[in-house]
């Protein structure tokens, strides 16, 4: 049998290949895709630094919240334990909650030349009336630094005394130590005569 038609010769014959273009829509999609798949890479990987992990998206992010040395860490220190101890009435920012507690930013108690009447505020505590940044106040306030570590209360009265603009010198741990040492143990709350009658 024998075909002479055309359709009957193309289907005897060998296949051939024919060539189409790619839809357009895929080649857009696989571009989003590889777009974003850069951009996701580029915020979340670290660019392979083995330093770098999840939750942190950079070696920047993640210094932040490495142990650091030196005075460096004595302020990280002091701002940890002032904003888990202090700032609930202080605020975060140090400038104090109206009826609650006075701001510690621009304080004459907090910016002065020595320390040791700030020391007695948080180590023994204050009651009655007391003027602060030029606004008045009658409050009572718990010793909320008796219990905590010498280093750790001079890191936040360091950290506090550098912060929000105020400037004003560092409290080290042995200087806690010797007010600590000159109270007694007392925990009576002072009043403004009595921390205004210490040496600075």
């Amino acid at each position: 049998m024998s075909c002479e038609n055309s359709s009957c010769s193309a289907s005897n014959g060998e296949p051939t290949a024919t060539r189409s273009a790619a839809p357009m829509w895929i080649i857009v999609a696989a571009l989003v895709i590889l777009f974003v798949g850069g951009y996701y890479f580029d915020q979340h990987s670290g660019w392979f630094d083995p330093k770098v992990y999840a939750p942190y998206a950079s070696g920047e992010k993640l210094s932040a919240y490495q142990p650091q040395s030196g005075e460096a860490a004595a302020l990280a220190k002091g701002k940890a334990v002032y904003e888990s101890v202090c700032g609930i009435c202080h605020g975060s920012d140090g400038l104090g909650k109206p009826g609650q507690a006075p701001a510690l930013a621009g304080s004459e108690w907090v910016v002065a030349k020595g320390f040791n009447r700030l020391a007695h505020i948080p180590l023994a505590g204050v009651n009655g009336p007391i003027q602060v940044a030029g606004k008045d106040w009658n409050m009572a306030m718990a010793a909320m630094g008796a219990a905590l570590p010498d280093d750790s209360l001079a890191a936040v009265l360091t950290y506090i005394r550098g912060s929000w603009g105020n400037k004003a010198s560092a409290v080290s741990a042995d200087d806690i130590k010797k007010i600590r040492a000159s109270m007694g143990g007392a925990s009576v709350p002072c009043s403004c005569d009595q921390l205004k009658a210490m040496p600075e």
